[in-house]
């Protein structure tokens, strides 16, 4: 299901990216909010990012990536979400990312958390965007 809001196509139910990899985007509280769900890795990941980049240059809303029903991220994972950060930061957009216990444990070891903005819950990431 699709509906028009500011120009912008909103999806409401979240559409396959890949195999492994659901996407989708809402307007919520004033900020885009991307939810995923599957697999973020090497066989998604440039999928992923066209799909965040097409929605960011079509919307200028500060950004939630949230990720809390990804089961799995990979290095290539990683890496598309660094590419995703730096996007942000060139074009001065606020962002931040929202992890389940697997993808906070991930982030945290290559020592990402700060980088990507990471949160555990979408309240947070509301509060620390809207400071």
């Amino acid at each position: 299901m699709r509906s028009r809001s500011g120009g912008t196509e909103q999806i409401t139910e979240l559409q396959r990216l890949t195999v492994s990899l659901r996407g989708g985007f809402e307007q919520r509280q004033g900020f885009l909010v991307f939810h995923f769900t599957g697999q973020l890795d090497a066989y998604s990941e440039k999928q992923f990012k066209t799909y965040v980049e097409d929605v960011l240059n079509a919307n200028r809303s500060s950004a939630v990536i949230e990720l809390s029903n990804i089961d799995f991220l990979d290095s290539s994972g990683l890496g598309a979400l660094v590419q995703i950060a730096k996007l942000c930061n060139d074009r001065k957009r606020s962002f931040t990312v929202v992890g389940n216990a697997r993808v906070i444990q991930t982030i945290k070891l290559v020592r990402l958390e700060e980088f990507l903005h990471l949160v555990p819950d979408l309240k947070t990431a509301f509060n620390h965007l809207a400071a």
